[in-house]
């Protein structure tokens, strides 16, 4: 084969190997740019943000971050919150409810109360523009709890004692080691009764109602979803459809899908997640704060701190 020849085959060769890289990069591109299209999430698309917010109501900087970026998303066009929860700390809702207060400044905010959005829930559904509950929801529950155990009677059976030295009578009251002063309880009902008197205006200013009309509701008692509607703590029941309708109303296009912004998955320990690890940790004298283990084993309303906006079942 004489070099011309050669050279061809070479010129050819590359100019070959050119193109198959240019239909990589294009096959590439194509990916990316249709599952950007299908990830409305993305902000390639316009969308219906939708929030998940379950089990007990605690202070969540994820949770936050997450209504920040549907905030400042232009391609989310409205938010739906679907609520499962029966509260949880009173912190908790109110930071909550101011994020999706700073949502609802820029687009429509839907709440959508599931099987139960009580106590911090409720306070967390004010925030929507509309709430729509299901007939049989559970909701209400408007009140502020503060809760101490007290170990007295089981230290003196064991025989066991606590000395304490304090600057004044009122630090670390009220205590679980010895029955609390009345100055103590006066203490504590002034401070149950400054949150739940703001949140009883929160009550009144969301939803519209005199304030006398808040208080006879804000009884601590509990509603289904026709209960709530008659007493004007929702405004719809329904589900989907109505919360589509809703959304028509602001002008929000039908045809939009709707996309859950979702937190991060926790990796877990094999099948049996984070539990077993945490587990194996402590068995293996690992350090390992004690609280995060029982509060997972245990359930998470345990370790709720300061006050408390949640409906819980009484137990005989």
């Amino acid at each position: 084969m004489d070099h011309s020849a050669i050279a061809d085959r070479r010129h050819l060769r590359r100019k070959l190997t050119f193109w198959r890289v240019v239909a990589v990069l294009i096959a590439l591109i194509a990916v990316f740019a249709a599952a950007a299209w299908r990830w409305p999430g993305s902000g390639a698309r316009d969308h219906i943000a939708r929030v998940s917010i379950s089990g007990i109501i605690q202070d969540d900087a994820e949770l936050l971050e997450r209504l920040d970026r549907i905030a400042r998303n232009d391609r989310a066009k409205a938010l739906i919150v679907t609520i499962s929860s029966p509260g949880g700390t009173t912190y908790g809702g109110e930071v909550i409810f101011k994020a999706l207060r700073k949502v609802a400044e820029k687009k429509p905010v839907v709440s959508d109360v599931r099987t139960l959005a009580a106590s911090a829930g409720y306070m967390i559904a004010t925030a929507g523009d509309t709430i729509i509950a299901g007939e049989s929801s559970i909701t209400g529950s408007i009140g502020v709890l503060f809760q101490y155990p007290q170990m007295k009677e089981l230290m003196d059976k064991i025989g066991v004692s606590l000395e304490e030295i304090k600057s004044a009578p009122l630090k670390a009251e009220p205590s679980p080691f010895h029955p609390a002063s009345e100055e103590a309880k006066t203490m504590i009902r002034a401070m149950v009764m400054d949150s739940y008197d703001w949140f009883v205006d929160l009550v009144v200013e969301r939803r519209k109602l005199p304030r006398d009309e808040v208080l006879r509701l804000a009884d601590g008692s509990i509603f289904t979803g026709r209960q709530a509607l008659a007493a004007k703590l929702v405004d719809r029941l329904g589900g989907p459809e109505e919360i589509r309708a809703y959304l028509d109303e602001r002008e929000v296009a039908a045809d939009l899908p709707v996309v859950d912004y979702e937190a991060p998955k926790r990796s877990g320990f094999g099948l049996l997640g984070s539990n077993v690890a945490d587990l194996a940790r402590s068995i293996l004298g690992l350090p390992l704060e004690l609280q995060p283990t029982i509060e997972k084993l245990a359930g998470q309303k345990l370790f709720l701190d300061g006050l408390v906006s949640v409906w819980q079942v009484a137990r005989d």
